[in-house]
C-alpha cells in the first residue's frame, strides 16, 4: 500500500503580502482506503540567527542561546479522523497570512536567505496514522513581499578613485600602489529591488595594465543581543563589466539585477540587521586589487 501527500497553491508564483489569504489543496494520493487518526496543516514562519564559527569564542554565551524568532504560527484542521476513498483526494484549504508581534516587529518580514540570517516561511501537512504506522508528512514553501510603496528619490554618488582616495581610506599603502585615476558613477544608492542598479566607470589614466573591472554585492550580517553584536559581510554576486586592460577615456556601463532571494528590503531589528553594499573592484594585471565601497539601500517601491 502506498500512500502520498502534497500541498498544491493556487498561485503559481507563490508570493502573497500580508494580510492576503493562501489558499490551495492538500493532495492525497493512494492506491487503497487509508485510515487516519486527524488531517493537520500549519503556517509557520520564523527568523533564524547563525553566529559565524570564528566569533564564537567572544560570544559563547549568545550563541549557545539563540533561538528562532517565531513570525507566524498558524494551524487549522483540515479533517477529522476517518477513512480517505481509494485514488486522488484534494481537500482545499484557507489560511489568512498575520503575523504576530515579535522583536522583529509587529509584522511579516520577506522572505530572505542569507549566511547568518534567513526568514522562511512554510505550510506543513501532518497525517497522523493508527498502530504502529509513521505518520506522513508534506511540506511547501512560500515567499512574502512586502507591498510596493512610493518611489523614493534618488541619490546618485559621483566619485574619483585615485591613489591618493584609497590611501586616505586606509586600505591600501601607497608604496605598493600603481598610479591610475578612476572615474565611477551610481545611479541611486537607493535601489528598488525590482529594478537593476546602474552606472559607470571611465578609466581615465593608469600605469599599469588592467586585468578585470568588477561589480561586486555584499550583503552585511549583524546578529547578537545586549552581550554583543557579531558582523559579517559576504558576496552575493560578482559581474566582470570589463575584462583585459579596458580603453582608456571610454565609459563602462555597470548593471545588476539584484537577485530574488538573496536580497531584502534593507532592515533593523533589535536582534538582527541585514545591510547591503555595492564594491566596484579594479584588478591589475599583478592581481592587485583596488575597491571602491558604496553603502546601498533597498527599498520594495514601484
Amino acid at each position: 500500500m502506498s500512500t502520498n501527500l502534497s500541498i498544491n497553491l493556487k498561485r503559481a508564483s507563490k508570493i502573497y503580502n500580508e494580510g492576503e489569504t493562501i489558499a490551495g489543496v492538500v493532495i492525497v494520493e493512494s492506491n487503497s482506503d487509508v485510515r487516519h487518526e486527524g488531517l493537520t496543516l500549519a503556517m509557520e514562519g520564523s527568523v533564524n540567527l547563525q553566529i559565524n564559527s570564528k566569533n564564537t569564542g567572544i560570544f559563547d554565551a549568545f550563541s549557545n542561546s539563540i533561538k528562532p524568532i517565531t513570525l507566524v504560527n498558524t494551524s487549522m484542521e483540515l479533517a477529522p479522523a476517518g477513512k480517505i476513498p481509494v485514488g486522488v483526494t484534494e481537500i482545499p484549504f484557507e489560511l489568512p497570512l498575520r503575523g504576530r508581534p515579535s522583536s522583529a516587529g509587529s509584522g511579516l518580514l520577506e522572505t530572505y536567505h542569507g549566511v547568518f540570517v534567513s526568514v522562511m516561511y512554510t505550510l506543513k501537512c501532518c497525517m497522523k496514522r493508527p498502530y504502529l504506522n509513521k505518520p506522513l508528512n508534506a511540506g511547501c514553501q512560500f515567499f512574502v513581499q512586502y507591498k510596493h510603496q512610493e518611489p523614493a528619490p534618488l541619490k546618485p554618488v559621483r566619485c574619483e578613485i585615485t591613489p591618493a582616495s584609497i590611501f586616505a581610506s586606509g586600505t591600501a599603502t601607497r608604496a605598493a600602489m600603481p598610479n591610475f585615476q578612476l572615474y565611477a558613477e551610481i545611479d541611486s544608492t537607493v535601489c528598488a529591488l525590482d529594478k537593476p542598479i546602474t552606472g559607470k566607470i571611465r578609466v581615465d589614466d593608469c600605469s599599469v595594465p588592467i586585468k578585470s573591472i568588477e561589480l561586486q554585492l555584499v550583503r552585511v550580517e549583524t546578529c547578537g543581543s545586549s552581550e554583543g553584536y557579531a558582523r559579517d559581510a559576504t558576496e552575493i554576486q560578482n559581474i566582470q563589466v570589463g575584462e583585459g586592460d579596458v580603453c582608456r577615456s571610454r565609459d563602462v556601463p555597470l548593471y545588476m539585477v539584484l537577485p530574488r532571494l538573496f536580497t531584502c528590503p534593507t532592515t533593523t531589528t533589535t536582534n538582527f540587521k541585514i545591510e547591503f553594499e555595492l564594491n566596484i573592484a579594479v584588478i591589475f594585471e599583478d592581481d592587485y586589487l583596488v575597491t571602491e565601497n558604496f553603502p546601498i539601500l533597498l527599498l520594495r517601491c514601484r
